[in-house]
C-alpha cells in the first residue's frame, strides 16, 4: 500500500492502481453547434458550454489559459474539431485529437458521465493516444492543395461538357483540336 498517495500522483480505480499524468486538463466533446469542456483542477471539476462560433471558441481556449490548462483532448468529430483545434492551437493550449473509436473501447465509462468527463479522465491517466496533426503550415498547404485538385476536377468536367454540347450540335473538334483548352482551341474559340 502506498503511504502518500498525492505526493505519488497515483490514486486507486477499483482495484487497480493508476498514474496521473496531468494535473489541469481538460476534456472537450464536440457537435456541430456545441461545445462541451470538461476542466479539472484535482478534485474539482467545471463542465461549460460553448457555441461553435470563433467568439465563444476564443471564450473557452481564454478560460482554459485562465485556468493554466496542461492539456486539451477532443474526439475527431467529422470536420468540427478543425476550428476547435485550431483556436487552442493559436492560443498555446497544448491539444490533442484521439479517434473516438478508441474513447469508446476503453472499457469502464459510467452511464452518467458526460462525452467530455469521460475524454477527460482518459486524458488524465495517459489513456488516449495522439492521432497525428500536420503543423499549421503543412495544414494550410494541403487545404490548398486539396482546393485546387478540385478545381481542376470542374475545369475538366466543364470542358467536357463543352465537348459534349459541341458534338450535339454537329461541331466535330476532336479531330482537329486536340485538347480544346490548349493554343489551337483557344484560337477556335476566338474566330468562333
Amino acid at each position: 500500500m502506498i503511504a502518500d498517495r498525492e505526493s505519488c500522483r497515483k490514486y486507486f480505480v477499483g482495484e487497480g492502481l493508476m498514474e496521473k499524468v496531468y494535473d489541469k486538463f481538460c476534456g472537450v466533446d464536440i457537435h456541430k453547434k456545441l461545445i462541451v469542456a470538461c476542466f479539472k483542477q484535482g478534485r474539482k471539476q467545471e463542465i461549460r458550454e460553448f457555441g461553435a462560433t470563433t467568439r465563444e471558441l476564443l471564450e473557452m481556449a481564454e478560460w482554459l489559459r485562465d485556468g493554466g490548462c496542461e492539456q486539451v483532448a477532443m474526439e475527431s468529430t467529422a470536420l468540427y474539431w478543425k476550428p476547435v483545434y485550431n483556436i487552442l492551437e493559436s492560443a498555446g493550449l497544448g491539444a490533442m485529437v484521439v479517434n473516438a473509436q478508441h474513447t469508446k473501447a476503453v472499457p469502464g465509462r459510467k452511464a452518467d458521465a458526460t462525452g467530455a468527463e469521460w475524454i477527460a479522465d482518459l486524458l488524465q491517466h495517459g489513456l488516449l493516444k495522439a492521432s497525428f496533426i500536420p503543423d499549421k503550415a503543412m495544414r494550410e498547404l494541403r487545404e490548398l492543395v486539396g482546393y485546387r485538385k478540385s478545381l481542376l476536377k470542374e475545369q475538366t468536367a466543364e470542358l467536357n461538357r463543352l465537348q459534349k454540347v459541341l458534338e450535339g450540335a454537329n461541331i466535330k473538334l476532336s479531330g482537329t483540336v486536340r485538347e480544346i483548352n490548349e493554343k489551337t482551341g483557344a484560337v477556335f474559340w476566338k474566330h468562333f
